[in-house]
């Protein structure tokens, strides 16, 4: 996109089609402001005599790729589609892995084998090796399983409240004794009822299946976020009078557990022991390892009739919400979910998209094998793919998992992974989320809490050295109606407050940070495909960076279409892919992203980020305006500035403080700029299309207009040259 002028709005197609004609150059424009009436005048000082952090661009910026809907691989990773994704200028890839997400097993591999194999079913391991090249692979789901709800399509349900005696839940056998070596009262398992308003509740009738529980709790709680789940500090939970029950029985058990109904939201079954019993026909010790229970019910009794408040369907939207804290991974051939797809292994290392760079590549966890894991990472090693980070499960705090059960699995994971390959660098956990916890609340909950118990439980097994990053997801946005300009205005300060939180429960950069998803929210809004987007993603580029971020990685690489999600529309994707796998055009985050892969940063080499602050003529922070200043390989200083203001444009000087002098910028000096002046969405909210699709301005100031840079509101500018010295 460089060397060609566009100067007048064209229709979108037409602009893509110039712009795929020359991909390599920008389009040239002059800058323009965005509104009339006069500027605000603010200086930028960039302070040089501290370095914030040093990184290559081609791993510190890269971009997601994740398991779609049936059909979707072939379609968005056609060879036409993946050059216009490379040409947005991430270089490192990060493989996502939905079928954690919806409680499922992953076949990476097709071919492989049962522990069951005369009726194909039970625990499943993929070969290491392959007779043909995997194109696309699959997840199973759970037969077994506790959650009625997932964080992927969420259509699965609950077996503890489906209306079927027959069924049943298992919890998984990873988590006991045997596996772990230490006592499983330090993973005591649980099953927590979700009423959707309190509930009279003085009795439980519990359908027990093989294995059972002989001691176990039920208790009582009320409060406000069922993520707390995950933590469950001591005071949290109370016994039910009746509540605590020893010598337990198998079969059908009615349990009184108060003389009067206590009202509650969540119920929980504490489970402390195991009855250790399996099938008859079963000689596999994981069959006889935790527990089963085929279905609850809970309510009152009342002149000795019981009545069951519990909704029981096989119908995630209508039955009673169940959280379990784990889901035995057992399966069949049957369970395969052919309506999503992971694309292959093999097709993402072949297709050009990892640029021949290591990929950080993930492994399956709260639903896997540490046999499955270590055969896909032998698969890679002798195919000669490139990976040296491998990331263990994902989302564990959107299943609940607490921090030690997942703890104790991950060091069986990293047990069985190191004995193959001991330079892998393994971590996680690929948080959905990290904000902190603002409630006031005596005991502090969050992810950042989790943490804490997390490195103190691999702490005291003496394993740290085993964990080497950090991944979490960053959306910070679940409220798509409130005002996107108050949104984008205070999202980086809450990255900084996130991060800042972190560090002080003992997250810090011993252990690297990565952001292994990024994007305005994780629903659908009409922010993600418009300039506020771009503005957004550049926006937290350039803070992680600067808070010290190692890798951070864009979802929404590949084309798509738009979603419609309560008062808006969009989606996380830099372009609009039709019915047949065309790309048409691209939307605003993608010439975001080029403006600052390749006009604010080098395509490679150690460049060094610095810290600016911005002012007004009174020396008041101006946080509506973001400035990242890069030295970059090439000797030029580039600078990323961001306009975060929807109305007001900025007239900006900038100078650089080193070694007593203040220095600025020689001319001629490049400049590169993204605003409304190059980006407009049409007004329907229900589907949302560019009518103006420019790339970037690039504009030579010279010694005239050099000093004093208007910034457009809503907009991207590089500012790229070298220092005059001596002045």
């Amino acid at each position: 996109m460089r060397g060609v002028t566009i100067r007048e709005s064209i229709v979108v197609p037409l602009c893509w089609m110039l712009i795929v004609a020359v991909l390599a150059t920008p389009c040239v424009a002059f800058a323009r402001n965005s509104q009339d009436g006069e500027s605000r005048q603010v200086i930028v000082t960039v302070r040089t005599s501290r370095i914030v952090n040093r990184f290559d661009p081609s791993h510190a910026l890269g971009a997601a790729v994740d398991g779609k809907e049936k059909g979707q691989a072939d379609l968005q990773l056609s060879p036409q589609n993946i050059e216009l994704m490379r040409s947005a200028g991430f270089q490192s890839l990060i493989y996502r892995l939905r079928t954690e997400l919806g409680n499922e097993v992953w076949h990476w591999n097709p071919h492989g084998t049962w522990t069951d194999p005369a009726h194909k079913q039970g625990y499943w391991i993929s070969d290491s090796t392959s007779p043909d090249p995997i194109s696309l692979s699959y997840g199973y789901s759970l037969p077994r399983r506790g959650n009625t709800i997932d964080q992927a399509n969420n259509v699965g349900y609950s077996r503890l409240d489906d209306g079927d005696p027959e069924s049943f839940w298992k919890s998984n056998p990873y988590l006991d004794e045997h596996f772990t070596h230490e006592g499983n009262t330090l993973h005591q398992q649980w099953i927590v009822i979700e009423f959707g308003t309190k509930e009279n509740i003085n009795a439980l009738r519990l359908l027990w299946g093989t294995p059972f529980a002989t001691s176990y709790r039920v208790q009582y709680a009320d409060f406000e976020d069922i993520s707390d789940v995950a933590l469950s500090p001591v005071g949290m939970w109370h016994d039910f009078p009746r509540g605590l029950i020893r010598g337990g029985k198998s079969g059908e058990v009615l349990l009184r557990l108060a003389s009067r109904p206590i009202k509650t939201r969540f119920v929980r079954i504490l489970l402390e022991r195991s009855s250790n019993t399996g099938p008859q026909n079963s000689n596999d010790i994981r069959d006889r390892l935790g527990y089963a229970l085929r279905e609850i019910y809970a309510g009152c009794v009342q002149r000795d009739k019981f009545e069951d408040v519990i909704r029981h369907n096989n119908d995630v939207l209508k039955q009673t919400v169940m959280h379990v804290s784990s889901t035995d991974p057992w399966h069949t051939e049957n369970d395969i979910n052919e309506s999503e797809e992971q694309p292959g292994l093999d097709r993402i290392f072949r297709n050009g998209l990892t640029n021949g760079l290591p990929m950080v590549t993930p492994v399956g966890l709260l639903f896997d094998t540490p046999e499955n894991a270590v055969n896909e990472l032998s698969y890679l090693r002798s195919h000669g793919y490139s990976f040296d980070r491998v990331e263990l499960g994902e989302e564990p705090d959107g299943q609940y998992i607490t921090p030690e059960d997942y703890g104790a699995m991950y060091l069986q994971w990293a047990s069985a992974l190191h004995a193959v390959d001991p330079t892998l660098r393994l971590g996680g956990p690929s948080f959905q989320e990290i904000e902190p916890d603002t409630t006031g609340r005596k005991y502090k909950f969050g992810n950042s809490t989790w943490m804490r118990r997390f490195l103190h439980y691999l702490s005291q097994h003496d394993r740290l050295n085993d964990y080497n990053f950090f991944s979490f997801e960053w959306y910070p946005f679940d409220d798509v109606c409130e005002s996107v300009e108050d949104q984008l205005a205070s999202a980086s300060d809450m990255l900084t407050d996130a991060l800042n939180e972190m560090q002080q429960q003992g997250v810090t950069h011993k252990f690297p940070w990565i952001i292994s998803e990024y994007g305005f929210s994780a629903f659908a809004t009409r922010a993600e495909i418009s300039i506020e987007g771009a503005l957004f993603n550049a926006d937290v580029v350039g803070r992680f960076l600067t808070l010290g971020g190692d890798q951070a990685f864009l979802y929404g690489y590949a084309g798509s279409r738009p979603v419609t999600d309560q008062c808006t529309a969009g989606n996380n994707m830099l372009f609009f892919m039709d019915e047949n796998g065309k790309i048409q055009y691209p939307y605003a985050p993608y010439y975001g992203a080029r403006l600052v892969t390749q006009d604010w940063l080098g395509s490679k080499g150690l460049h060094e980020l610095y810290l600016a602050t911005v002012n007004d003529s009174t020396q008041r922070d101006l946080n509506i305006l973001s400035a990242y200043p890069v030295h970059r390989p090439d000797g030029l200083w580039s600078v990323l500035l961001i306009n975060k203001d929807p109305q007001q444009s900025y007239k900006l000087k900038i100078r650089f403080q080193t070694g007593g002098r203040e220095l600025s910028y020689t001319t001629p000096l490049e400049m590169f700029q993204y605003s409304a002046a190059q980006y407009v969405l049409n007004n329907d909210k229900s589907n949302p299309v560019p009518i103006k699709n420019d790339p970037p301005s690039s504009t030579t100031l010279n010694r005239e207009n050099a000093d004093s840079v208007e910034l457009p509101a809503y907009s991207l500018t590089v500012l790229r040259g070298k220092l005059l010295v001596g002045n």
